[in-house]
């Protein structure tokens, strides 16, 4: 596919992904969901080689959001009562993208740049690892134009950051800076914005040479947030049992017992 509005590169087994649409502080419009979509599935497919992904955006912002001005998260389609349907975009094109980085079989470290707001803001949160320049922000935004929080907003934010803050972000829709975010426990670290990308890609080529299990783990999490006590024990097994089955175990018992730093290879 020819991408118009992200571009994708790859390096030391990491494939960074950039929102490039920066006169628009790389809103998230259909076009750049659509391309999103597209180039994760490659990269679960094996269609593009890497152990490890970066998101982010250029110029001055991560993603300010659903382009409005062209349809964006609230949509042009009528509803039956002839009133816009502000959610059909959700449901073709929005939601599955969330629910494919969810479900993504590699680590992610979204490395956030300026302003993560609406849905951008979402996008922003479902990095495993999250970097954030001192210049960036978060904003549940939807309050100002008669919405409600998506992209899974409402399912993300009182899971990390508790009831309190989260209808704080949404009720009031302030800017959270980077400073208060690595406070709130929304982001794994702030650093100046000159050291944003760098310092990602330190900790994805991190992950990247680590073993096939950090897939599992990134999954073990997500779905424990929708476990009880028993069905997560019941899933650490099945999954120990997957990882006792791979190569790098192997290595890494190896590694240890020769006391040397394992080589995975991801498989």
């Amino acid at each position: 596919m020819d991408y118009q509005k992200i571009r994708l590169a790859t390096q030391d087994g990491v494939a960074t992904i950039t929102l490039a649409d920066p006169t628009t502080l790389n809103a998230a419009s259909l076009e750049i969901a659509r391309e999103l979509i597209h180039v994760f599935a490659s990269i679960a497919a094996g269609k593009v080689e890497a152990r490890a992904v970066i998101l982010t955006g250029e110029g001055r912002g991560f993603c300010s959001g659903a382009n409005l001005s062209g349809g964006g998260a609230a949509g042009r389609e009528l509803d039956v009562d002839g009133k816009p349907d502000a959610g059909s975009a959700l449901e073709s094109t929005y939601n599955p993208l969330m629910t494919l980085l969810r479900d993504f079989p590699l680590p992610i470290v979204t490395a956030v740049n300026g302003p993560a707001a609406g849905i951008g803001c979402s996008i922003a949160l479902m990095g495993d690892i999250v970097v954030a320049g001192e210049s960036a922000y978060f904003l549940q935004a939807f309050r100002r134009i008669g919405l409600v929080p998506d992209g899974g907003s409402t399912y993300l934010l009182p899971r990390l950051i508790g009831k309190a803050r989260a209808m704080e972000m949404m009720l009031l829709g302030d800017k959270i800076p980077a400073a208060t975010a690595l406070q709130w426990g929304l982001v794994n670290r702030c650093v100046p914005d000159a050291e944003l990308i760098p310092t990602a890609h330190t900790l994805a080529v991190q992950l990247a040479q680590g073993p096939a299990a950090l897939g599992t783990i990134r999954k073990l999490v997500w779905d424990s947030l929708d476990s009880d006590w028993t069905g997560q024990l019941h899933a650490e097994r099945k999954a120990q049992k997957v990882a006792g089955k791979t190569e790098d175990f192997i290595e890494g018992v190896t590694a240890f017992l020769q006391k040397r730093a394992a080589a995975f290879k991801g498989r």
